[in-house]
């Protein structure tokens, strides 16, 4: 695994994967590619309602990062 994705989807050993993290970039990619399908579809998108659902996940996945930075190895 690079390096720069180890330091974004591990905790601060750079080793133990961080499950908050992986569900953060899986939950973003799966968005992302709904997006897409729709897109093609010719189905309306409506931007920002993408936006404050992509906003909420990054609130809701830093406050569970900080909640759980005393439990880190």
């Amino acid at each position: 695994m690079p390096a720069i994705l180890r330091q974004l989807l591990t905790g601060r050993d750079n080793q133990t994967h961080d499950v908050a993290r992986w569900l953060a970039v899986v939950s973003f990619a799966v968005g992302l590619g709904l997006t897409i399908y729709v897109t093609v579809r010719g189905q309306p998108f409506v931007l920002q309602d993408f936006g404050t659902g992509i906003g909420l996940l990054f609130v809701a996945v830093g406050a569970a990062i900080k909640l759980k930075e005393g439990s880190e190895p």
